[in-house]
């Protein structure tokens, strides 16, 4: 089935705050999958892989040290939402001789923070792992080779050239199985109802304030 970037947005969003990430990062977790989506990527299969992967891990495992230029988590696997969100913070202290990330899950992910940083610093953006990487000027995306599941090492350097870039779409058509993981994680965010809710018509979803 074919959904609209909003509600790619929207799923992606309660997906990862079923996973157990806090509204904050979910709400970077949607914005990373629309964008990804939008540049023509299998963006809910990205996600979903990466959130059957993590679930219910605590984020304080998955989250870098950011002390120095090497970036490792101290479960041993750095989520790339975590990580992208530390990126993009420190966006102004990418220099020639870059970041690198040990053991990133689903390096994919940390495709739509380079494009923030791009945005950021006024200049184009790569992403470097094993067998692939990709370059992104903030809008324009150039993928090359394939994003594993996981990268033992992703370089982030300032720089690099568009090439061929990725088509823009519109919609997207998530694969079946990836579609119903992020749906039944996002089912986790609905309170059941209760016999006062249902006299008040109330709606099942949390409220985004929490």
């Amino acid at each position: 089935m074919s959904f609209s970037l909003n509600e790619i947005e929207a799923t992606a969003k309660r997906a990862a705050r079923g996973a157990g990430y806090p509204w904050g990062l979910a709400e970077e977790a949607a914005k990373a999958t629309r964008w990804l989506a939008a540049h023509d990527l299998d963006a809910c299969a990205e996600l979903a892989g990466l959130l059957t992967r993590i679930d219910r891990v605590s984020l304080a495992d998955l989250s870098p040290d950011t002390n120095g230029a090497t970036w490792v988590a101290s479960g041993g696997m750095l989520c790339p939402l975590a990580a992208g969100a530390a990126l993009s913070d420190r966006a102004a202290e990418l220099s020639d001789a870059g970041f690198r990330l040990q053991q990133v899950a689903r390096p994919a992910l940390l495709m739509p923070f380079a494009a923030l940083i791009a945005q950021q610093i006024g200049r184009p953006v790569t992403l470097r792992w094993e067998g692939g990487g990709a370059v992104t000027d903030g809008a324009a995306l150039d993928l090359s080779g394939t994003a594993p599941e996981l990268a033992p090492l992703v370089e982030v350097t300032p720089g690099g050239e568009i090439g061929s870039a990725t088509p823009i779409r519109s919609r997207a058509q998530p694969a079946p199985e990836a579609w119903a993981t992020l749906n039944r994680l996002a089912h986790r965010t609905y309170a059941p109802a209760t016999e006062e809710s249902r006299l008040k018509g109330a709606g099942a979803g949390l409220s985004d304030n929490d």
